[in-house]
Parts: structure tokens; sequence; C-alpha cells
């Protein structure tokens, strides 16, 4: 039997946040609870503090490492919220969850500086940017300094423009330069510990999400652990002409490629299927 440890793409990394290590040497979980009334999945199933503490227990249950808590629809043409708005719908659900579930590792879906800043207040380890600091130019500062986790990811405009932003001349390569500018930033702001995310879905066509996954691994030459989050999304349903509902084997698939690829932490909504396809591939 091989362990992950023993692979072309093993990376022996860790990160810190708040003084708790982290080791990434072993593929990750993040199961996702979003707050909101319109995430093109589970929008409004976990509105409630006990539905999302429900959830969440679920999730511990299953083996999650990490919970991604999210108060702002990033799906395209979603409707814009205050920050205010995002902060009540988050802040409750991050403190019930640390209560009943003290060791589970959580994480804050926003891309804003101000909505970041309360749930470092709050006690999250990781900010989990889709705009890679783009859109706040106050992230870096808060981030670097709650000294957490920064999850970088790649995307172009906003949740409500970015469909119309897909035009590359070069896909990857292009993804590698923001990265590679985004880093230099964020580095020089103090941030030590960052994880990338591609951006599946984000700013890319059906064809875009495929070449991209298909070119995964070209990204370990950033020796940092690698976040995907392609979880019952269009890309899959759109692909086999079903819905998100029916898209969990599908996602299975692709997290099966991805991990293969060297993808070390998995954005999921289904956190038992996607631990059986690491307990499956570690037998490869």
């Amino acid at each position: 039997m091989k362990d992950f440890k023993d692979t072309f793409f093993y990376r022996k990394t860790t990160s810190s946040s708040r003084g708790k290590l982290i080791d990434w040497s072993k593929p990750t979980v993040m199961g996702i609870i979003n707050v909101t009334p319109d995430s093109f999945f589970d929008g409004g199933v976990n509105n409630s503090v006990a539905a999302a503490l429900d959830k969440a227990s679920q999730m511990v249950a299953a083996g999650v490492d990490i919970i991604d808590i999210g108060g702002y629809s990033s799906r395209p043409q979603a409707i814009d919220i205050s920050e205010e708005e995002e902060i009540a719908r988050i802040v409750p659900v991050i403190n019930a969850i640390k209560q009943q579930h003290p060791s589970v590792l959580l994480s804050v879906d926003t891309f804003r500086a101000a909505v970041a800043q309360k749930a470092i207040e709050n006690g999250i380890d990781i900010v989990n940017d889709i705009t890679g600091g783009v859109l706040d130019a106050d992230m870096f500062d808060v981030v670097a300094k709650g000294n957490v986790i920064y999850c970088m990811m790649h995307m172009r405009g906003t949740p409500q423009t970015m469909t119309q932003q897909t035009d590359y001349q070069n896909l990857v390569s292009e993804i590698m330069q923001f990265f590679i500018e985004q880093l230099k930033k964020a580095r020089d702001k103090g941030i030590k510990d960052i994880l990338l995310d591609p951006g599946f879905g984000f700013a890319k066509t059906q064809e875009q999400n495929y070449q991209l996954l298909k070119e995964l691994d070209v990204f370990k030459i950033f020796e940092l652990p690698l976040l995907i989050g392609v979880s019952r999304k269009s890309m899959i349903y759109k692909t086999l002409n079903t819905s998100a509902a029916a898209a969990l084997n599908g996602s299975t698939v692709l997290h099966t490629i991805a991990l293969q690829k060297g993808a070390h932490i998995f954005r999921v909504h289904d956190v038992e299927e996607v631990k059986e396809v690491f307990e499956l591939v570690k037998n490869l």
C-alpha cells in the first residue's frame, strides 16, 4: 500500500493559524456551510443557526477537517448584500460551531476585509477569499494581523460580472501569473501561510474548467497546499445534462482526478463520499 507521501506530487507542507500547526501531508476535507438563501446548491437549507449547527455536527461525525462558513453567495449573478448583513449571517454560526465542536478548524468564505476581521475576532482559523485579495485592499492587512491562514483563489471581476470575463490567451499561465503577483503582495504584507485555489467555475467556461483540471498538476511548482472546489458545480451537471442535486457521482469522479493530480484540500458538500475517495486512492 502506498502512502500519499510516496507519490510524485507530495509536498510535506504545514501551516500555522493562531499558533496551531496544521499538516497538509494527507488529503483534507473542507465541508461547505452556506448561510445564504441563494447559493447554487444548498441555498436556504442552513439559514438558521440550529440548521447550520446540525449540518456541522453531521460533517464532524463524517470526519470533516475544516468547516467553511459563507454568508455571501458567489454564484453567477448573485445578489449583492451589505457587509453588515454578511456579518450578521455568519458570526452566530461561527460561535455555535466553535462552542459545540471546539477542535474543528473553521474557515470564513468572504472577500471583504471587515467581514474577515469580525470572523477572526470570533475565532476562525482560515480566511477563504474568492478574489485573492483583489476586491478589498485591506484584506491582506487584516489576515496578517490576525495571524490566520489565507486561501487565495483566482477569479476575474465579481460574482455579478465574472461570466463575461473568460477571454484568456493562455488560461493556466494567466492564473499562475495572478498567483505570482498576489503572493508577493500578500507576503509583503506579512501573511505567512497561504493556500492556493485555481477557482473552478469563477470566470471560466466549461471548456476552461476541464482544461484547468487537466493541467492542475502544474501548480505544484508553488509548493503550497492546493485547494479545489468542484463539488456539484455546473461543470459537472451541465456536462451531464442533469442538476446539482444529481451531481454527486460526477463530483466523486473529478475529486478522484484532482487527488491524483496533487490537490491537498477538497471543498465539498459531501464529506463522507470524498473521504471514501481518499481511502480508495491511497491503495493505488
